[in-house]
């Protein structure tokens, strides 16, 4: 064997059972279990040591509760340097296991191996701390991300569609009971999927008529062969990626380009585009203090046009303008603007000219800059109490503008490492706790009107600064300052232009300091 070197990390059982090993040597598996077998028959009850040797080996230990965590080592090692390469051991493993135990420890074994290779190399401990091991061990796979957002995006199409067909069926039934017919049979939809409300873009028709049903695939997980994931993976490598996903029979929504946007990755796609297709969108930046107080929110809407017939190209917009809350507003520099402001109508200063064709343009956009907090959508209250344990914190939340509907709502709330995993008491919708990145998440599919306050109560050990900043995300269908685009019509004759339109309302920041 060479000297000064690490031969084996283990975490083993009192009775010397290994639950995680990793050989830094070449040793067999019998080796091993032998070694781990005879730690515990070598140590002296009733005797406090760190240490403990056999003629050929070295075992350098740390109890870990009901468990130990053990490094054997060659005899003539630098002991120091052993102990403080154990005590790195010891601090790595509730990085990924929230308790102690046997279980725990076997289902992030690959984890702490990954872990454990990057304090030692061939034997020989690494010059690295904790946080560049935590780096080192989350960094992701750019193919990876790829995949994962495709499949996400595929999961919500499923849903739109799912809660669109639910509407479908509703209104066939009620058109079956006015007439007096047999009311249809509808498997699979409850009386709750069918008044639910889809979180995706709203698609408004200038003219009425049957939409047809258009199916969507559900998510499906790629079959075929593929190769394992690479890190630093480049452009082209991802255009492969997703053409295989396409030759598969995957629907993949373009995420790039210059129709890309952030709303793109929070909204499905509107299901049919006309040639004249709006988008209203809205962005909220918002920071309140944790003991009350609207300290900034600024929220930015723009309404972009995007025409691809030169048929409907010299259109005006009729635009209706209920806010109530002081904006700014700012037509595009080629708009009449007083035609606008006489009449809101949004027209080129030159009517004889028409709209770009197939680009998008921004002709209207507006500003709300505000310090009033009336005016915050959604209110958080986050009340940690110091108990004998640690804290207990109770978190609600309460929609104040009742017209909105935030759909996929997530309140991040972060909780002190190493303390192992919150316990949750009362709790409205659902929660996930992140150890990695020691955040707890509490997560509302829907909030809105029928749903406008809620509460979640836990207990974990900490101090009550701990869990601050707390960040919220969601994304929704109505805009938060009522503009829409009522009406198109060409400038000539004034005759209805059909179009298609998408709203949305996203959070670029929305934090409790």
């Amino acid at each position: 064997m060479c000297c000064k070197v690490l031969l084996a990390a283990a975490v083993c059982t009192k009775a010397g059972k290994a639950i995680v090993s990793r050989q830094f040597v070449e040793m067999t598996r019998t080796r091993i279990e032998g070694l781990l077998a005879a730690f515990p028959k070598l140590m002296n009850t009733g005797k406090q040591h760190t240490f403990v040797e056999t003629d050929s080996v070295r075992y350098v230990y740390q109890p870990l509760e009901k468990l130990y965590m053990v490094l054997i080592t060659t005899k003539n090692s630098n002991i120091l340097e052993d102990l403080e390469t154990l005590r790195l051991f010891s601090r790595v493993i509730p990085e990924y296991c929230r308790v102690l135990e046997e279980s725990e420890i076997s289902e992030h074994c690959f984890d702490l191996i990954f872990a454990f290779d990057e304090i030692v190399a061939l034997g020989y401990r690494e010059n690295v701390n904790l946080a560049q091991i935590r780096t080192f061990t989350e960094m992701d796979s750019h193919e990876e991300k790829v995949f994962r957002a495709v499949r996400e995006t595929q999961e919500r199409e499923a849903k739109a569609e799912m809660r669109r067909k639910a509407k479908e069926l509703q209104q066939a039934r009620r058109d079956a009971e006015r007439s007096g017919k047999k009311v249809p049979a509808f498997g699979g939809f409850g009386s709750a999927g069918m008044t639910s409300v889809s979180s995706g873009s709203i698609i408004t028709d200038t003219i009425v008529e049957p939409e047809k049903p258009k199916i969507t695939p559900a998510p499906v997980r790629p079959s075929g062969p593929s190769k394992a994931l690479k890190l630093g993976a480049k452009g082209k490598e991802v255009d492969n990626f997703v053409d295989k996903l396409k030759s598969e029979g995957e629907t993949i929504m373009p995420t790039s380009g210059k129709r890309g946007s952030d709303v793109s990755k929070a909204l499905p796609p509107p299901v049919n585009v006309e040639s004249v297709h709006l988008r209203v969108e809205e962005k909220i930046s918002l920071t309140c203090g944790r003991d009350g107080g609207l300290q900034n929110m600024e929220v930015l809407g723009m309404v972009t046009l995007r025409v691809t017939d030169d048929k409907n190209g010299r259109i005006r917009l009729v635009i209706n303008n209920n806010d109530s809350k002081g904006l700014q507003l700012q037509t595009h520099p080629n708009v009449d603007k007083k035609l606008f402001t006489s009449d809101s109508i949004i027209g080129l200063k030159n009517p004889e000219k028409s709209f770009p064709l197939n680009n998008d343009v921004g002709v209207l956009k507006w500003r709300l800059q505000t310090t009033d907090e009336s005016l915050i959508p959604l209110t958080i209250n986050c009340w940690p109490s110091e108990s004998g344990t640690g804290c207990d914190v109770n978190i609600e939340y309460e929609l104040q503008e009742e017209s909105l509907e935030l759909n996929d709502v997530v309140i991040s709330i972060p909780v002190p490492s190493g303390v192992g995993a919150p316990v949750i008491g009362d709790l409205d919708g659902e929660y996930k706790h992140d150890s990695r990145r020691n955040i707890l998440e509490w997560c509302l599919p829907v909030i809105d009107a029928n749903n406008k306050t809620g509460s979640l109560e836990f207990s974990i050990a900490g101090q009550p600064n701990d869990f601050f900043p707390i960040n919220v995300s969601f994304v929704s269908k109505r805009n938060y300052c009522d503009i829409q685009v009522t009406k198109a019509t060409h400038v000539d004759g004034d005759s209805s232009v059909r179009f298609s339109s998408e709203t949305s309302f996203v959070v670029d920041k929305y934090e409790i300091l």
